[in-house]
């Protein structure tokens, strides 16, 4: 059974949600239930032209419809007057509610997976949420301490060291350790969720040129080599620090299994350039299992119904595949 949060309502993610379960293959390997709003969904199936059951649950234990959107209306918010594509604070609360609810849900055992669509982090505000994204509301609501975002796609998976902050903040917060952590957590996720015995990490350098010998900036020398050795010595294959403009492209080409970025977009532009609509986000290091899609809220085609269910589809196919994993990750 999996977890599947609306995100923010005013977004693409209620009419995602309503695409991609209207089609037969996630049912085909789980049960999903939606942690939103039954009003928002059902106009998100009006929009598309989409005649799927809603059933409005209190909890699971009513037991599910497998014919049909089963739904836990799970925030106290009003969204009667609900519209899309515009920030709103009480769609900024929801999307806290709906997160909230699949995190307990998760812990309790009630659910096997979450899988969220997008939210707004002006939202987050709006909401008096002191948190950047997902990612670390994930970790600090489930007590993990050593955690990583990883998006994978058929070709190419990366795991970013610094997360949701500007450019100045990830150079000031990169460090070796920051480093060999996300890469044990890189290779933890290989071996165990993605069944890869053996796992080649490369190790992007942050610099032009890698740094060119120090020419460039010496963040690799001082930084990025001394993590790559720690990682060796405990007998992980891992190169780098890798020229930036080269790596990517020898990861898709299937001389590395992933690439560990040192900042956000060095890893997510290459990445979502190349897979499109097929990757999907996986938060490693919690004690639950989280995918999610690898896009925003796109208040831009949201409530036109373009907004492609690839990656939402995606995220619950490999959320149900984790989910009989043999081993769960934790902090390395």
């Amino acid at each position: 059974m999996i977890a599947v949060t609306m995100g923010d309502p005013a977004g693409v993610g209620p009419e995602v949600i309503f695409k991609a379960l209207a089609r037969p293959e996630p049912w085909e390997v789980c049960t999903p239930v939606v942690l939103g709003d039954p009003l928002v969904l059902e106009r998100a199936g009006k929009l598309l032209g989409k005649k799927l059951p809603i059933r409005t649950l209190d909890s699971t234990a009513e037991g599910l419809d497998s014919q049909g959107l089963n739904v836990i209306r799970a925030t106290p918010e009003d969204l009667a007057d609900h519209q899309w594509g515009k920030l709103d604070a009480k769609c900024g609360r929801a999307q806290v509610d709906f997160l909230r609810k699949a995190v307990d849900m998760a812990l309790a055992g009630e659910v096997q997976a979450v899988v969220t669509a997008p939210i707004h982090k002006v939202g987050l505000k709006m909401a008096g949420v002191d948190f950047p994204g997902h990612t670390e509301m994930l970790a600090a609501w489930t007590g993990a301490q050593s955690f990583a975002m990883m998006l994978a796609g058929k070709r190419l998976r990366v795991v970013p060291v610094t997360l949701h902050c500007s450019l100045k903040q990830a150079l000031e917060r990169l460090s070796t350790a920051g480093i060999r952590e996300a890469a044990l957590l890189a290779y933890r996720a290989l071996k165990d969720w993605f069944a890869v015995p053996s796992p080649r990490l490369a190790v992007a350098g942050l610099n032009p040129h890698a740094g060119d010998q120090g020419l460039f900036g010496d963040e690799e020398e001082r930084i990025i080599a001394p993590a790559v050795r720690l990682l060796r010595q405990e007998g992980i294959q891992a190169d780098g620090p890798m020229v930036p403009d080269a790596v990517f492209r020898m990861a898709a080409d299937g001389l590395f299994d992933v690439v560990v970025a040192m900042y956000h977009d060095q890893g997510l532009i290459p990445l979502k350039l190349l897979e499109r609509d097929q990757a999907v986000n996986v938060t490693l290091g919690l004690p639950i299992i989280r995918t999610s899609v690898d896009h925003g809220t796109a208040y831009d085609i949201a409530g036109t119904g373009k907004a492609s269910e690839g990656s939402l589809l995606e995220a619950l196919m490999l959320a149900a595949r984790l989910a009989q994993a043999p081993k769960a990750l934790g902090a390395p």
